[in-house]
């Protein structure tokens, strides 16, 4: 029944958008919180920068973004990513457009979290003496990340169905060996069963328990 499977590998593919999600989703989650920090500081420029970026950034489709970084970067301005093999320089260029494309998503949850903390906690720690960096990181963001736990496995599971998008420059990931075996096999609807069961296996346990994690998490205000 899924002979049409032999000489592909599909779980290496696979293993190629589970590398993609997890690299991007760290470096999302760093770029993401320092634009949430930009867009709620005392900073006028700073503001002014993270409002932009978000604002521009969330609404240039992703494929110009991965795009981008590989005829732009790569091509015209000859950024390499520290790598001399063009796959390896791919996935790099890659998982930079996806940091770059859904941290604009991340910084806007976290923002959400932000506002949910009450006004009184940020003004009792400047009041002893905290700076606006201190109060961020030691009282505003553990709440606000309790917060939006579950808008930001909303983001991870929309940035793995996203890694199909760096198909378009070549990385070998799931979406790209589904299209090489619907020209190659003449089983395109078991084909496309079988890549919609393997995305669903990676989502939704991770929907599941960061759901889970969410609600015994959250601030009880």
């Amino acid at each position: 029944m899924f002979d049409f499977l032999q000489g592909y590998d599909v779980l290496g593919a696979f293993w190629m958008t589970v590398k993609l999600t997890v690299l991007s989703a760290v470096g999302s989650l760093v770029w993401g919180t320092l634009l949430a920090a930009m867009r709620v500081s005392p900073v006028p420029l700073m503001r002014v920068f993270g409002t932009l970026y978000v604002n521009v950034v969330r609404n240039i489709p992703l494929t110009i973004i991965i795009l981008f970084t590989s005829l732009g970067l790569a091509d015209v301005f000859g950024v390499t990513m520290g790598a001399s093999d063009f796959k390896v320089q791919g996935f790099r260029l890659a998982v930079l457009g996806l940091i770059a494309y859904t941290a604009a998503f991340v910084c806007e949850a976290i923002r959400s979290g932000i506002n949910t903390v009450p006004l009184g906690q940020a003004e009792a720690a400047r009041a002893i003496g905290l700076n606006f960096t201190q109060t961020l990181r030691l009282i505003v963001l553990p709440q606000a990340f309790r917060a939006v736990i579950g808008p930001l496995a909303n983001v991870l599971i929309a940035l793995t169905k996203n890694t199909t998008v760096a198909a378009a420059i070549g990385v070998a990931e799931a979406a790209a060996l589904m299209k090489t075996m619907i020209e190659n096999e003449a089983q395109t609807l078991a084909i496309g069963a079988v890549f919609a069961l393997g995305f669903v296996v990676l989502t939704l346990p991770v929907g599941l328990v960061l759901g889970w994690l969410g609600k015994r998490l959250a601030v009880k205000r």
